[in-house]
């Protein structure tokens, strides 16, 4: 019995050394030299592959180490560039006798990472969701192989057929309108089954981190569109998100080591997010309250990264370099940026300030008090380790300005006294400028809710095109596009009139937008064009008046010109006395309201503002 037993591991292991070596996948699909950090981490998948030897015979390119982890399909390969040329080289794979050569790239970067510009306070983003924006291309909108799905238009919570050339298409839209800059929310696969109580028409389940999305396009006309907007002087904001991935990506199926994910037993032990983010800054925050923050998953399909895992970290760092060099995109959005662990995404920011110093990132801090979000901006004083973050969210002018649309601005609190006492926080960041501010977006309400009230959305976009902040609008606000969440997120992205086939409406042109829609446009079109490489407004100095008689006043000067927003935040008729404004005015006698192109008397002391009314003022 025991000679027969021999004889049978014997034979299995003659086979298993004959057995072919199988790589499916290497990510990153090819690299670039002539980076700072030479080093880059290969992850290989493949059938047993994680018990084969490998050799790489390629002038300046050296293995490091192999990392060999709990699953037998995966092995790290962790490579020195330092001394590569860009080329082709083969990698040797051996198990026993078998035997796999693979090749791969390394490239050439097309400029030095100093060289990439990132968005600043000059810009103004368009954010905008690719399946609900324009469908330029029919022919992906059913792709075979893929796990279930359906387009629906009629059906919020469905996919309804948008992508990329659909953007690529009305590239001229934007620059006619005057945005600077276009974030579209995450345009990689989202391969899972899509039903009314799953859909993934977001992007934000992401199950392959190096494909675009089949159904918004290829890898190559992300490329273009970037090209094209480029040429057009528009910048592109890729949205990323490290925090979770898709419960369809390959990971979860076959992880790749037990902590590849945090609360891994997910199936007898999960743990749910609190969605409470103050307990990553609070200094008396309890262990589970932390625990459940940046442990706990988003929701079930959408499964929590371990980001101490430094192979997880580093797959995901060379994942957003590989996007920067590989497209073009000129900056990140970085979802749920606090649920990660803190000083993981530090280190990320770290890698990515020194290898790409006038780049940007914004990270999305859903909490609304300027002391929190600050701590997460880079130079940061606030006692917290350094996070490395350009630019965060201003989720409290959001909250403050979606409160001051309903109420009577007073003599203490209400109104737009609670922009002004939002503002007066500013020395809590370490750069004002580079905060950015909003008044809706694809997780909120829309500012119009289920209405039409113009006058507030005027004043809401006069304030935000004018403070010291890195403006973003949400598709279609310009059109006076309205819906709310009440019911489900779909109804906040709607489809963008004329961008489907069959749409009644184009509203894309000014022939097939209404009366409403056009003024709308043309005075918000107006402000932008003027926002555009004004030194004013992106350099210039910035003093807010106390709403006084309901009036709230922020002026901007630089060099001699001045900008000078004024703000009825009553329902009344009010008459403005310029002699309180006069470090505002100085001794100017006109000026012109720069939405409408009008004239304004300043020669007689006073202006007088209808209920509601807005005024900006350049002179």
């Amino acid at each position: 019995m025991k000679r027969l037993l021999l004889l049978m591991a014997v034979a299995l292991g003659v086979l298993a050394s004959h057995a072919a070596v199988k790589v499916n996948r290497i990510e990153p699909t090819n690299w670039y030299v002539g980076l700072k950090d030479p080093s880059v981490q290969l992850m290989v998948y493949g059938e047993g592959i994680r018990d084969t030897e490998v050799s790489i015979d390629y002038p300046g390119v050296t293995i490091d180490s192999l990392v060999r982890l709990d699953s037998p399909n995966y092995l790290l390969i962790y490579l020195n560039t330092r001394g590569a040329q860009p080329g082709t080289m083969e990698m040797t794979f051996k198990q026993g006798r078998s035997k796999k050569k693979v090749k791969y790239q390394l490239l050439a970067r097309e400029m030095s990472g100093d060289k990439r510009r990132g968005f600043t306070n000059a810009d103004v983003l368009y954010m905008l969701m690719p399946d609900r924006f324009a469908d330029g291309n029919p022919a992906n909108n059913q792709i075979p192989g893929m796990e279930a799905y359906k387009n629906d238009r009629t059906q919020p919570s469905l996919r309804h057929g948008g992508d990329i050339e659909g953007i690529r298409q009305h590239l001229d839209y934007f620059t006619q309108l005057g945005v600077t800059a276009l974030w579209f929310t995450p345009v990689l696969e989202n391969n899972s089954p899509d039903g009314h109580n799953h859909s993934t028409y977001h992007g934000y389940a992401t199950t392959n981190y190096y494909q675009v999305d089949p159904r918004f396009g290829t890898n190559e006309e992300y490329r273009r569109l970037c090209d094209e907007a480029h040429s057009r002087g528009l910048k592109v904001v890729m949205d990323m998100i490290f925090n979770h991935c898709g419960d369809y990506h390959p990971w979860l199926k076959d992880m790749p080591s037990h902590d590849w994910f945090n609360q891994p037993d997910y199936k007898n032990n999960y743990l749910q997010t609190s969605y409470k983010l103050t307990p990553v800054m609070d200094p008396y925050a309890s262990e589970i309250d932390l625990k459940e923050t940046v442990e706990g998953w988003f929701v079930r399909s959408m499964p929590d990264l371990n980001h101490h895992n430094v192979h997880v970290m580093n797959y995901l760092i060379q994942n957003s370099i590989w996007w920067i060099e590989t497209v073009g995109i000129d900056g990140i959005r970085m979802d749920t940026y606090p649920y990660a662990y803190a000083d993981a995404m530090a280190r990320w920011m770290k890698r990515l300030d020194t290898e790409y110093p006038n780049f940007n990132v914004v990270g999305e801090t859903w909490v609304e008090h300027p002391a929190y979000t600050a701590a997460w901006q880079k130079g940061n004083k606030m006692g917290k380790p350094e996070s490395y973050l350009p630019t965060v969210m201003d989720f409290s002018f959001y909250e403050k300005i979606d409160s001051a649309k309903h109420e009577e601005t007073d003599g203490w609190w209400r109104g737009y006294n609670r922009v002004y006492n939002s503002l007066c926080h500013d020395y809590v960041y370490p750069n004002p400028s580079s905060v950015m501010a909003f008044i809706e977006n694809h997780d909120t309400d829309r500012f119009l809710r289920e209405g039409q009230d113009v006058p507030a959305l005027k004043q809401a976009l006069a304030l935000l095109l004018t403070i010291k902040r890195i403006p973003q609008l949400y598709y279609g606000t310009e059109i006076l596009m309205n819906g709310t969440k009440k019911v489900t997120d779909g109804n906040v992205r709607k489809d963008f009139p004329g961008g489907f086939a069959g749409d009644p409406q184009n509203a894309f042109t000014a022939e097939g937008r209404t009366p409403a829609q056009n003024d709308m446009f043309n005075w918000l079109s107006a402000l932008l064009h003027w926002r555009q490489n004004n030194d004013v407004i992106v350099k210039g100095k910035m003093t807010q008046f106390i709403p006084y008689n309901g009036i709230y006043v922020v002026a901007r000067q630089y060099n001699g010109r001045h900008a000078v927003t004024i703000i009825n935040g009553t329902t009344q008729q009010r008459q403005m006395k310029l002699d309180r404004y006069r470090e505002a005015f100085g001794n100017a006698t006109v000026a012109r309201d720069v939405p409408t192109g009008k004239s304004v008397n300043l020669a007689n002391g006073e202006i007088t503002l209808p209920a509601r009314g807005t005024l900006v003022l350049d002179f």
